[in-house]
């Protein structure tokens, strides 16, 4: 909507510093959206200290001073705030690679699965940074950042053809040797209180209300591509409450990534796990107590297998420049249309493992039942 003329002259007489007082306050989809009403919003909405509280408020995670050096390396912290604030889209899985997939998955030669060491000769673990931020209830209550993969040194090392997975806390909490720097959610915090295991596991209060309450983010940084993704989904796509010992809460974020080209099934899932268990119950002197146990990242194909260290390098670099939204509902739904896929790929699994079952069975009888027939003459 246009703004009136005489509101725009009445704007124009203000200085560019009150301007930028009123800017600095906004969020950033509204910061976004009031860099369109007008050239002044337009040239002051550039200025990169605006986007570096925006980003600062977001993701915590970015106001350490090295982070900081490094988003100004990749381009600055507006164009980090537009590559990162949009969620990643994958809607690639559809009924012809469905069905792709069973026909040909079983014609991929070992080299092909496995990936071919020259491609991945230009990407190295080194290059990737994670910020991590978690959220309960809109407040801050965890942010790190990792600087490259761990234990993935060597080209020829076990990391290229074992399972790729990123375990958070285990790898900073054995570097930094701190044991102080707990991850804790208590009812000071907003939850619940939890007298006893018995009474959570039928009214689940606690369960709904860290479903409702947390929210993770997941950037990842290329330094040498100079790109950024973010590959969570925000708000929890699923978990188990109560695994695997009754007072463990198990929350799974994660995205669609692309693996076309890399693996059969053309997609994966970008599976990112928080663990909380209980420490503390409602008691005299005592309230309810949550300690994160792991904060972890892993890539799986359609039928859950964990996608080795080399491609798993590919695809991350792929998803990187892959395509994003800013609708949230979107994003759910590319992540459920992929569950919804995979289900239907191992129930057709199962049904032909039966099948092959039944066959084999039926041999058998028929095996027999002519041995028989040639032993009684």
């Amino acid at each position: 909507m246009a703004i009136p003329s005489a509101q725009m002259e009445s704007m124009t007489s203000l200085s560019n510093d009150l301007f930028y007082d009123i800017l600095r306050r906004l969020d950033g989809p509204t910061l976004a959206s009031a860099a369109c009403t007008c050239a002044a919003f337009c040239s002051i909405s550039r200025e990169e200290r605006l986007w570096e509280n925006v980003c600062s408020s977001m993701w915590p995670s970015t106001g350490r001073e090295d982070v900081k050096s490094l988003i100004s390396s990749i381009g600055g912290f507006k164009k980090f705030y537009a590559d990162c604030f949009p969620l990643i889209v994958n809607k690639e899985v559809t009924e012809y690679q469905r069905n792709e997939y069973l026909e040909d998955s079983e014609e991929w030669t070992e080299a092909e699965y496995y990936g071919d060491m020259d491609e991945s000769e230009g990407i190295s673990p080194s290059d990737f940074v994670s910020l991590v931020d978690i959220r309960y209830k809109d407040r801050p209550v965890c942010s790190k950042v990792l600087w490259g993969i761990p234990n993935a040194n060597g080209i020829n090392g076990w990391f290229y053809n074992c399972p790729f997975r990123v375990d958070l806390l285990t790898y900073l909490s054995s570097r930094d040797n701190d044991r102080d720097d707990e991850v804790t959610l208590s009812v000071s915090d907003g939850l619940p209180p939890v007298t006893s295991m018995e009474r959570e596991r039928k009214d689940g209060k606690l369960w709904q209300e860290l479903r409702d309450g947390l929210r993770l983010s997941w950037i990842i940084v290329n330094r040498k591509a100079k790109q950024a993704a973010n590959l969570a989904s925000w708000s929890p796509l699923g978990g188990q409450r109560h695994w695997p010992t009754d007072k463990d809460f198990v929350i799974r974020f994660g995205s669609v990534l692309s693996a076309k080209d890399i693996l059969p099934c053309q997609v994966v899932e970008c599976v990112l796990i928080m663990k909380f268990r209980m420490t503390r119950m409602e008691g005299e002197g005592v309230h309810t107590t949550l300690k994160l146990t792991e904060l972890s990242m892993q890539l799986e194909d359609m039928e859950g297998t964990h996608v080795n260290g080399r491609n798993s390098l590919l695809i991350l670099k792929g998803a990187l420049s892959c395509r994003r939204s800013k609708n949230y509902s979107e994003v759910l739904e590319s992540c459920y249309l992929y569950s919804k896929v995979q289900s239907e790929l191992r129930e057709e699994k199962m049904r032909n493992e039966n099948r092959l079952d039944r066959l084999c069975i039926l041999s058998g009888i028929t095996a027999f039942a002519t041995l028989w027939y040639y032993y009684i003459l």
